[in-house]
């Protein structure tokens, strides 16, 4: 069952990015997912499987 993962969410993740951030914006969601780190601004795609195992925790804006 895949998560309830929207754009504009903020997704924490296990492991950090090299820049040293560990939070990332998401900016597309489908059988990939387009994350921006939120230290650097370096955007990323990674796999959904791969992203879902890897989140630790799941930001929602206030709407």
């Amino acid at each position: 069952m895949p998560m309830d993962i929207r754009v504009g969410d903020i997704v924490v993740l296990k492991k950090n990015h090299p820049c040293g951030g560990c939070r990332f914006s998401v900016l597309r969601v489908g059988m990939d997912f387009r994350l921006r780190c939120l230290t650097c601004g370096r955007e990323m795609l990674i796999p959904r499987v791969k992203a879902e195992k890897s989140i630790r925790q799941v930001e929602r804006p206030d709407v």
